[in-house]
């Protein structure tokens, strides 16, 4: 029987895990283990990497380096001003990787009520532990309900402005690669968790995400699977980006908002 990422209760798996990491990138996770608590000290609570490389789905110089830290306190300028001098630092030692992201977050807002079904979930399912406890010993188990759907991706709608005011502004191909490839991610998987409750399960794979999505809504199924080769290859291309602002954005944000709600607004 197909479990979708789901245990025999119907919760959530945790995704990924440091055993799955490729042998190519075990030295840039290292490096980022011992550079983050260099970097951080007492500040820090714990460390998380989340994507491709916990999957065991990265590809040497192709895939970022994707990094969650939480701090005993809610992040300020010095904590953000680490956190790119780190990235900058990994990016130019290890080839492998092309590029590193860093959320930075304090533990008391990860483990907040109002971010239960958004950031809560993200690090308790998507995230795997690093460096120091993990916070998901702290939170709830998940499962792919409506619920989660609405607090994790119901904010599209919001989001449709200020992808269009980015757009307008976009003058070099590489500024429309970089936003052609973070809108197309972004309307892959909120495709993906508009049809989760229905689907039953979670997948991070964006080309199965869209075809997931197709399934249920085919008469969008090749905008949505050209999208997920944008977010992997990503072209400059800047009608791409006008049919996901002025296109497939707004349909799918009418959509999700018609079956699931709008995200819980925040503070």
């Amino acid at each position: 029987m197909e479990r979708r990422g789901l245990d025999a209760y119907g919760y959530f798996e945790r995704e990924g895990s440091l055993g799955r990491i490729q042998p190519e990138f075990a030295p840039v996770v290292a490096a980022a283990r011992e550079r983050i608590g260099e970097a951080y000290g007492r500040r820090l609570h714990s460390a998380y990497l989340y994507g491709s490389l916990p999957r065991g789905a990265a590809r040497p110089g192709r895939s970022d380096l994707d990094l969650l830290l939480a701090l005993h306190h809610e992040p300020g300028d010095q904590d953000r001003d680490t956190a790119e001098v780190l990235g900058r630092g990994l990016g130019q030692d290890f080839a492998e990787i092309d590029g590193v992201g860093v959320l930075l977050y304090g533990k008391d807002r990860l483990l907040s009520e109002q971010e239960r079904y958004d950031l809560g979930w993200f690090l308790a399912c998507l995230c795997t532990p690093l460096l120091g406890a993990d916070l998901a010993e702290h939170l709830p188990r998940y499962r792919p309900d409506s619920l989660l759907a609405r607090e994790t991706n119901g904010d599209l709608a919001a989001l449709l402005p200020r992808w269009r005011a980015r757009a307008a502004a976009a003058a070099t191909p590489e500024e429309h690669r970089t936003l052609g490839r973070a809108f197309a991610r972004r309307l892959v998987r909120t495709g993906f968790t508009l049809v989760m409750p229905r689907w039953g399960g979670w997948t991070s794979d964006l080309s199965e995400s869209a075809e997931i999505f197709g399934s249920y809504y085919p008469e969008r199924a090749a905008q949505m699977r050209a999208a997920a080769a944008v977010a992997l290859e990503p072209v400059a291309d800047p009608a791409v980006l006008h049919a996901y602002t002025e296109d497939l954005g707004p349909w799918l944000a009418d959509e999700y908002t018609a079956r699931h709600g709008t995200k819980t607004p925040r503070g």
